[in-house]
This record gives C-alpha cells, structure tokens and sequence, in this order.
C-alpha cells in the first residue's frame, strides 16, 4: 500500500542505513554500539534521528504508519536520544538564571559576523537559495514542533502559547500560514516546494537545528526547553528576520521572499513581548521548578544556531556549497 509523504532519503552511515532498511521492512536496526560510536552532531546519527522524528509529523512515502509507535524503533530513538540530549546540556549550558539568558538574547551579534549579515551584505542568490533549502526543513512545518507543548502548559502560558501559534497558522487564513508563505518563497527561489524535498540536501547542522525542536516537543519532561527555545527564536527572529528582507530585495529573489521576512519582523516584533511576559512568565508562576530548563532551551538553541551559522559563512567564504547535496544535483533530479 502507498503511503503519502516524501520519499526517503539516502542514508549516510550505518545508524541511518539501519533505520531506513528498518522502515522499508528490508532489514535490522541499528546496535547500541553502532549508537555509541556515531559522531553525536554528525550526519548518520542526525539523519537517522530525523527519521525518527519525522514519523510524527507527516511521515514518509511507502512507510506504514504503524511505525509511528514501533517499540524497537522507540528503543533506538531513545539511545540516540540520550546522546543528543547529553551532549546539548554539556555543550550548551552556559545560564542557570532565565533573566540571563534571555538578557544574551537582546545584544544583537558584532555587525557583519552573522548570516543575516552576510546576506544582506555581500549574499549572492545561490546562497540565498541554499539557505532556504536548508531552513525548509523547518519552515515548511513552522510552529508545528510548538504545537506539542500546549497540552502540557496551563494558565496564561497556554493561553499565549496559543495565541502566538494561531498567528503562525496564518490566524485561520490559509493562505496566510507561514508555511505557505515560505513555500512561496521558495517558489520564488526556483526551489521545489514539496514537503522535505531538501532533505537529501541538508547539512549535518541544520539537521540538528530541528532535531532539537522535536526532541523538546515530543516530551513532556523538557516542556520548559521547549519554551526556552521558542523565547529564542521569538525573540531574536524579527531583527534578523529584517535583514533577510533586505538580503532579498538586494539579490532579487521575488515579492514572495521579501513578504515572507517582512511579515516575520512586523509579527515577531509582537510574540516577543507575549512569549517573555505571558509564555515564560506564566510557566515560571505555575512551575518555577522549569527555570532552569527554559534557560538550557535558550542556551540550547544559540548553541545549535551558531553551529549552523558557522558551517554556512564558513563553506560560503571558502566560495564553495554549505550543502550534503548541491542544488545542481537536486535540479537535475527534478527534471528526471
């Protein structure tokens, strides 16, 4: 029977070679030791755990849906799982005090050493459009990883929380939810809208970029990390998110990429204000054990960002692709 879904990637190690044979019900899952012995940000581990993750949201073509709620498979996510999650707390801790962190969130990076920089300044439209390939990942699911945290707020938090999702499903509008605003971006770019369609191409780093937001999502435990994480991104979305606009209108990109930033620096200008005094400030009045948690979804997410940003500004200065798969390869597999 065929499932709907994007297609399957190509694995890049063992551990994602093992749960993709897994998935296709063609062979075994990958060891414990196998886990143990992966590179812990690393490409095979990450896009192993994509699959995982991706079960949850729309799942793949040809995979049963059955899968979703596979014991074993649920056995070898959570060792991967454990990995990430303890590598992200070793790593990425940097405040115990929210006030802190979410302090770090409002100076704005030395100018010209961020992407957004980097685009606006001096970007050209190829890497404008490896830089949408890669963030598709996400966007084209905006605000779908939050969406698992409102059963698990209460109060003024959920009621924020609920406010700030329905403005980024387009507050009832189809036409309006940011997702299809980013696919309309894309087709701008001349990119592929399709639904994970970039996954082949995307690196190592922006993999765990989302792999993060899922991992928050997906359990009840790490509700505070999740917040933290959406604090974050609230908060520092809407100047970067001014600079893309202009990264867009300079390099030429189309109407639909300026709309899409432009509508982020005007909307997020306002979730900023909810998610730090009704999200976090009415999570930290109901369970003010989390504070240290939402701090760690802070740090977290500036950890896994600057990782990202590095991999892009360094492969783009070296005048080469950020990407696992170039763009040229993913064209010629569209017309084929």
């Amino acid at each position: 029977m065929e499932h709907e879904g994007p297609r399957l990637p190509t694995p890049r190690g063992p551990l994602s070679s093992g749960v993709d044979a897994y998935l296709r019900g063609a062979g075994r899952l990958p060891s414990l030791e196998e886990i143990a012995r992966a590179e812990v940000y690393g490409d095979d581990l990450q896009l192993a755990l994509y699959l995982c993750y991706e079960l949850h949201y729309r799942g793949f073509a040809d995979v049963s849906p059955e899968r979703e709620w596979d014991p074993d498979l649920l056995r070898v996510r959570a060792a991967m799982e454990h990995r990430f999650l303890s590598a992200l707390r070793t790593d990425a801790h940097v405040h115990d005090s929210v006030d802190e962190a979410l302090a770090g969130l409002l100076v704005e990076p030395v100018e010209g050493t961020g992407v957004s920089h980097f685009l606006r300044d001096e970007g050209e439209l190829w890497q404008v459009r490896e830089y949408a390939a890669q963030r598709s990942l996400y966007h084209l699911k905006e605000a779908d990883p939050h969406a698992w945290v409102l059963p698990r707020l209460s109060g003024r938090a959920k009621a924020a929380m609920a406010a700030v999702e329905f403005d980024e499903w387009g507050g009832g509008r189809a036409e309006r939810v940011h997702a299809r605003l980013f696919a309309d971006l894309m087709a701008d770019l001349g990119l592929d809208t399709a639904y994970g369609r970039y996954l082949d191409a995307a690196s190592a780093e922006a993999l765990v970029t989302v792999n993060m937001m899922s991992l928050f999502g997906l359990h009840r435990a790490l509700r505070g990390a999740l917040v933290g994480h959406f604090a974050t991104v609230e908060i520092t979305s809407s100047p970067g998110s001014r600079r893309l606009a202009e990264a867009m209108r300079r390099t030429g990109a189309g109407p639909a990429a300026e709309h899409f930033y432009d509508e982020h620096v005007e909307a997020d200008a306002v979730h900023e204000q909810v998610v730090r005094h009704d999200v976090i400030g009415g999570l930290l009045e109901s369970e003010p054990y989390l504070a240290p948690d939402i701090a760690f979804g802070i740090d977290a997410t500036e950890f896994v960002e600057e990782r990202f940003g590095a991999r892009l500004l360094t492969d783009w200065r070296a005048s080469r692709s950020s990407l696992h798969a170039p763009l040229a390869q993913e064209a010629a597999h569209i017309s084929g």
